[in-house]
C-alpha cells in the first residue's frame, strides 16, 4: 500500500536489504568480540577472534531466525540516527504547511505527492488522528514525484501556505480527485487565491528549493515512495492507516 516513486528517485536504495544483513552480522561478532574482550580484561588475539567468528556461525545456523530481528534492530537504530541527524529540517514546516497544536508534543509529519491515491486515502485517518488528539502536530511536506502535474500541485500547494491556507486548499485539491492543471486552478481559485496567481506560482522556480529539499530529506529517510509518515524516531512507508498511525504516536510520545 504505498505509492511506487520514479526509478530514479529509488536508485539509492537498491542494495538496502544486503547491507542491513551484513551490516547485523558484523554486529553480532563484534558485540562477541566485545563481551570476550571484557571477560580477559585485553584484547582479543587472532585465535579468538577465529574461535568467535566460528562460535558466532554456529549460532547463526543452529538460529537463523535472529537474523531478520537483528537487521530490524539495527535498521531501526540507524534510522533514529538519521531522523535525529534532520529532526529540525524534517519537523519544521513551511510557513502554514501544517495542522493541529503549534506546540505539540509529538509531531507527525507527511510526505506525499497530490497524484498519490495512498496520500488521499490517509487524509481521513490524519483528520480523525489530529482532531482526536489535542497534543498532535501534523506537518505536511510536498514530495512531488509522480508526475509534472504533481510539481505545479506542491507549487500552488505552498503559495497556499505562504497564504495562510494551506489546509483548505489540501483538502479542496483531494477533494477535486484526479490532479491536473485545471483542478488545480479550481482548487486555488475555491480558497480565495486567484487563478493568475495559481499560474504564476506554477511558472516559477519560487519554491524550487523547498521541493528539492523535501525530496533530499526523503532520500536519507530511505523512502520508497508516498506516502512516507514520520513520528517520532519511526518511519512508515505506505498507507499504514489509522491504527498503525495511532500506535506510532503513542511510541513516539513515551521517547
Amino acid at each position: 500500500m504505498t505509492q511506487t516513486a520514479r526509478p530514479g528517485f529509488r536508485a539509492a536504495l537498491s542494495n538496502r536489504t544486503m547491507q542491513m544483513t551484513l551490516g547485523a552480522l558484523a554486529f553480532l561478532a563484534a558485540a562477541a568480540g566485545t563481551s570476550l574482550a571484557m571477560q580477559n580484561g585485553q584484547g582479543v588475539s587472532s585465535a579468538d577472534k577465529a574461535a568467535i567468528e566460528q562460535i558466532v556461525r554456529n549460532y547463526i545456523l543452529e538460529h537463523p531466525e535472529i537474523i531478520p530481528e537483528a537487521v530490524d534492530r539495527l535498521q531501526a537504530k540507524r534510522m533514529a540516527n538519521n531522523i535525529d541527524a534532520s529532526r529540525q529540517a524534517i519537523e519544521t514546516p513551511y510557513a502554514g504547511a501544517w495542522e493541529g497544536a503549534a506546540q505539540g508534543d509529538v509531531t507527525l509529519v507527511e510526505f506525499f505527492d497530490y497524484a498519490c491515491g495512498y496520500c488521499r486515502a490517509s487524509l481521513p485517518h490524519l483528520t480523525r488522528l489530529v482532531n482526536e488528539d489535542k497534543g498532535l502536530k501534523i506537518v505536511y511536506r510536498e514530495l512531488p514525484i509522480l508526475s509534472d502535474d504533481s510539481g505545479d500541485a506542491a507549487k500552488v500547494s505552498l503559495l497556499a501556505a505562504d497564504k495562510g491556507r494551506y489546509m483548505p486548499f489540501h483538502r479542496a485539491l483531494y477533494e477535486e480527485g484526479k490532479v491536473t492543471r485545471e483542478s488545480i486552478l479550481k482548487a486555488a481559485v475555491s480558497v480565495g487565491i486567484g487563478r493568475a496567481e495559481a499560474e504564476a506560482a506554477m511558472a516559477s522556480n519560487k519554491y524550487d528549493a523547498e521541493i528539492q529539499s523535501n525530496i533530499a530529506l526523503a532520500q536519507r529517510l530511505q523512502a520508497s515512495g508516498t506516502p512516507t509518515f514520520v513520528v517520532g524516531n519511526q518511519v512508515l512507508n505506505g498507507a499504514v492507516g489509522y491504527d498503525a498511525l495511532k500506535k506510532a504516536i503513542e511510541v513516539a510520545r513515551k521517547e
